[in-house]
């Protein structure tokens, strides 16, 4: 199997960070991929992350690090401001992409990496993590082997980064969404330290409708308080019975038979790995974790190893990526849909979506007051920009 050079940009401020997380699986993934190179502008993370992983290619200079270690693929974990300009940069070099999420900032901004990558012939993946958490798999595979009947509807609760909660749901679902209705408001709370660790006082409340296909609907609301006590909860209801977080109910005979999520473990290499879960239907409805032999368990771990093999396969096998461009566009466009229907007093908006909306409008004129100009046309230009951790959405939408 083809060994891949990856270099990564953005090691993350803190010991937890999601961007150490993947430096960790990729390590785990040594068959499929040589961590060659870190880049970040943050010196003393830098040298730490470096250390941590064993590499000494390091750099604050993303051009330079391009240049000199021309890796295979760029993983771009840079805060969400600064995901386009370095993912062009990238493109320049002929490098493959994994890009955090969301797909962009704004649709068109998306666009662009993606047409700048198919003139190349380049591979992009999108990291969206959501659907491919092992629980979540199950329920995928509960829904396609037809045990809730017909799909009715859906309830989703998502206090942050809705993308992620509006990804399950449609894959849960495998429908496309038709068009979103929604409602926005700004509510005064008490003051608090946000992303970015400055002091607001303010929150954005969210709900609405999204349709899909076959007459199904998703109820949905993003919650004032991220610490709200329902949290991230998501429910899809067919005619045969229904899933609600890790439950599993099934109507039988007039009485309604449960089933719970069960995690399945063996050791390997001395540690406690999750080797499945599954539901004890008969027959019992497993999905079984295929990243175990390299000690990979958690959750999001599961998630960052598919969404790592998903572009090595897509770049060895001249393959299209399982997520990419089709699947990060979609689950954004559903939250962007949302949002532009409440700024339109509740108007529904089909989806996709064929023109810029005022909300992406705003964002984009948002990130060019910031930074001084266009995050395409001048991304050459801005690459060295700082970029902070709260972006031009949050400014705009309070969306994270």
């Amino acid at each position: 199997m083809s060994i891949l050079r990856i270099a990564v940009v953005g090691v993350g401020a803190e010991e937890g960070s999601r961007a150490r997380g993947y430096l960790a699986t990729i390590r785990k993934l040594g068959h499929l991929y040589d961590l060659c190179a870190l880049c970040d502008a943050g010196e003393s993370a830098l040298t730490a992350v470096g250390e941590n992983f064993g590499v000494t290619a390091l750099y604050t200079d993303v051009e330079k690090m391009l240049t000199n270690e021309k890796p295979d693929i760029l993983f771009v974990l840079v805060p969400t401001d600064g995901q386009t300009v370095v993912a062009l940069s990238a493109i320049r070099h002929w490098c493959h992409l994994i890009t955090e999420i969301p797909y962009a900032l704004t649709l068109g901004m998306g666009d662009a990496i993606h047409r700048a990558a198919e003139e190349k012939g380049l591979k992009w993946e999108i990291a969206e993590n959501v659907w491919l958490w092992p629980k979540v798999r199950l329920k995928q595979e509960i829904v396609q082997q037809g045990l809730l009947g017909d799909l009715n509807h859906a309830r989703l609760s998502y206090p942050a980064g809705s993308y992620h909660g509006l990804n399950a749901i449609r894959k849960i679902l495998n429908l496309a969404p038709l068009r979103a209705q929604g409602y926005a408001q700004a509510t005064e709370v008490r003051p608090y330290r946000n992303y970015g660790g400055g002091e607001e006082t303010r929150r954005w409340w969210e709900s609405g409708i999204v349709e899909f296909e076959n007459d199904v609907s998703c109820i949905y609301e993003m919650p004032t308080s991220p610490g709200a006590k329902r949290g991230f909860h998501w429910d899809i209801e067919g005619k045969d019975g229904y899933l609600s977080n890790d439950d599993l109910v099934l109507y039988s005979n007039g009485k309604e038979e449960s089933y719970t999520i069960q995690e399945e473990y063996e050791e390997i290499g001395g540690k406690r790995v999750l080797s499945a879960v599954s539901v004890a239907t008969d027959p019992i409805v497993r999905w079984e974790n295929p990243y175990k032999p390299y000690g990979v368990s958690g959750k999001d771990d599961v998630a960052k190893a598919a969404i790592l093999e998903s572009l090595h396969t897509a770049v060895t096998q001249d393959a299209e990526p399982v997520y990419g461009v089709a699947g990060g566009r979609v689950d954004y466009e559903m939250w962007v849909a949302l949002r532009e229907s409440a700024g339109r007093q509740g108007q529904w908006i089909d989806i996709p979506l064929t023109e810029p909306t005022d909300l992406e409008n705003r964002i984009h004129s948002e990130w060019v007051r910031y930074y001084g100009g266009d995050p395409v046309e001048d991304a050459e230009r801005l690459l060295g920009a700082r970029y902070g951790r709260l972006s031009a959405m949050w400014t705009v939408a309070g969306w994270l």
